[in-house]
């Protein structure tokens, strides 16, 4: 489960299985309720990681922040220890699975990459072009991560590429038991590039390793510049920002130069491509970064081998 919205609750679809199940970290099976109880209930509760603030900063003098606790969240009925023990015992389970899969990925030279963004963002589009622009160079796999539908991995198969949709259900992110099974299916040849298409979401994504080399975040002009504030913990994870559909630019007000000001504020260290996936701009960047890491990966198995 994620302790922040009480997701991973729900059920887990892979292609090929035939149970409707959800699997924890452990491989546990379970089925609860799905809470989202209103967090205005309990206005007047301060010691469960809720506050009311009434200090000068932001234009509202009685914001609410249920982010402040130790656990950076706030779930009905649990303490901010209760929930600080659940996440770690969780992600422990997760990042233990996540490592066995960095390993096995690495012991073929695989280079995987997580792509994470909001619903929209042009994910899908950017795949079937990165997968036609490498056609006769690298062979591409692709995991599609969402809560329902295949609708994704078709388009994916279309292109000739090998794909396995992975349904959540009420499920917001994918997590490594879930890219595991769906590895042990798709099988990445040696020297193949793995990409992950998340669900949609740029909250739960942000805590599970999914094994990949890198987590690239896709972010486009028609949303806001202000998402890397917003959502910093996505973006402070991420070794690369995609800024996709700068074709659009010149119709939407959105200010690049505030956007990559934001991004590098939350992580000075991050990369950033400008791109359009449909109109091609940016794109011999992109299919560089990836050779890169196809090369970075070919050549620490060669070194490992020595």
């Amino acid at each position: 489960m994620c302790t922040t919205c009480g997701c991973g609750q729900g059920e887990t679809r892979i292609e090929g299985e035939h149970a409707l199940e959800h699997r924890h970290a452990d491989g546990t099976v379970h089925s609860h309720p799905h809470d989202h109880s209103d967090p205005h209930e309990h206005e007047h509760g301060h010691g469960d990681g809720h506050h009311v603030h009434s200090h000068a900063h932001g234009h509202d003098h009685h914001d609410l922040h249920f982010g402040r606790g130790p656990a950076a969240a706030h779930a009905p009925g649990l303490s901010q220890t209760r929930m600080v023990q659940i996440e770690q015992d969780i992600l422990a389970k997760n990042d233990a699975l996540a490592a066995a899969i960095r390993q096995r990925l690495a012991e073929r030279g695989v280079f995987a990459v997580n792509l994470v963004s909001s619903p929209g963002s042009g994910k899908t589009t950017l795949l079937v072009k990165t997968i036609e622009a490498l056609h006769g160079r690298r062979e591409v796999v692709v995991i599609e991560g969402d809560q329902e539908t295949s609708h994704d991995a078709d388009r994916i198969r279309a292109t000739g590429a090998r794909a396995l949709q992975v349904n959540t259900g009420k499920g917001c992110h994918l997590d490594a038991d879930m890219v595991g099974r769906a590895l042990e299916r798709l099988a990445p040849p040696a020297g193949s590039v793995l990409m992950i298409e998340n669900v949609g979401n740029l909250v739960c994504p942000a805590g599970f390793d999914l094994g990949e080399a890198h987590k690239v975040i896709v972010l486009s002009v028609t949303e806001g510049e202000d998402k890397p504030l917003k959502y910093p913990d996505l973006f402070r994870r991420s070794t690369l920002m995609l800024l996709n559909k700068i074709d659009l630019l010149p119709y939407v007000e959105f200010d690049v130069a505030r956007c990559l000001g934001y991004a590098r504020r939350v992580n000075p260290e991050i990369g950033v491509i400008e791109l359009s996936a449909t109109r091609g701009q940016g794109m011999d960047e992109w299919l560089a970064w990836i050779e890169g890491g196809v090369l970075a990966a070919q050549g620490a198995l060669s070194r490992a081998r020595r």
